[in-house]
């Protein structure tokens, strides 16, 4: 625990079994409350392997994808009492190393949503991240800052934890299955004026990590310009049939300037 608030790491795992225990062995558990895997129905032995290493495990009947898999995640994590919930891979592409300090950011008090940026710093190119993904991710990630009028490094991370509030508060059942559920629940947590928190995270791409091929990406790209559009349509009251729906806009960015940040 950090300032007496549970924390709880979820492993979204489809075929991690050749990663899961190099993964599990830099968790630190003196700061880790809890640890949940949630398997997708891999092909492999994740789930044996999971078991072996005396993991709470939750095996889906069929694959889910990967928003999927998330809602389970965090459905379960907030029913064993998580305050703090952060989201690891288990193909080892991000460093369990920097759990601790993205729980502190959280228990903090300042920030609501942190991320894992790959892009702060060298870390991205360096860690092996191919060419034409560095540049989407670039081109993406400045057409969603100018759309939705924040400012952030990357949106595409998949290393981000949130507070408790966070996860009760967003539609996440309402949100795809399938890899855009990130930029689609990242963009809601923002459209509430959630407070975003970044640190940078080196990468590493092998030949065990996941990662999604040129087609899905291209349809990701699709998936995350809508989003974005969607943001900037509800941000005028034209929100029906977007995964912003319905969602009030209580929340403002207040910092100490007495700045408020809103569409």
């Amino acid at each position: 625990m950090i300032d007496r608030k549970k924390i709880c790491v979820v492993l979204p795992a489809y075929n991690a079994s050749r990663t899961l225990e190099r993964t599990l062995r830099e968790i630190r558990s003196e700061i880790v409350d809890d640890l949940i895997l949630v398997d997708d129905a891999s092909t492999d032995n994740t789930v044996e392997v999971a078991e072996k290493l005396g993991i709470f495990t939750y095996v889906h009947d069929k694959n889910k994808g990967y928003g999927g898999n998330q809602k389970t995640c965090y459905r379960l994590a907030l029913s064993r009492g998580a305050e703090i919930v952060i989201m690891l891979h288990p193909d080892y592409q991000y460093t369990p190393k920097l759990l601790p300090p993205m729980a502190e950011l959280l228990a903090s008090g300042f920030f609501d949503v942190v991320l894992g940026s790959r892009i702060l710093g060298v870390g991205a190119l360096a860690g092996g991240m191919p060419f034409y993904k560095y540049v989407a991710n670039r081109i993406l990630t400045l057409m969603q800052n100018a759309l939705m009028s924040h400012k952030l490094s990357e949106y595409h991370t998949g290393y981000r934890g949130f507070t408790r509030t966070v996860l009760e508060d967003l539609p996440l059942d309402r949100n795809s299955d399938d890899f855009v559920f990130d930029n689609e629940m990242l963009s809601q947590a923002i459209y509430r004026g959630f407070r975003i928190g970044e640190i940078s995270c080196p990468t590493s791409y092998f030949p065990e990590a996941s990662s999604i091929d040129f087609r899905r990406s291209v349809i990701y790209g699709f998936g995350v310009l809508r989003t974005a559009l969607e943001f900037r349509l509800a941000c005028i009251g034209l929100d029906r049939g977007t995964v912003f729906d319905g969602l009030a806009r209580r929340r403002t960015y207040q910092f100490d300037q007495g700045v408020e940040r809103k569409c």
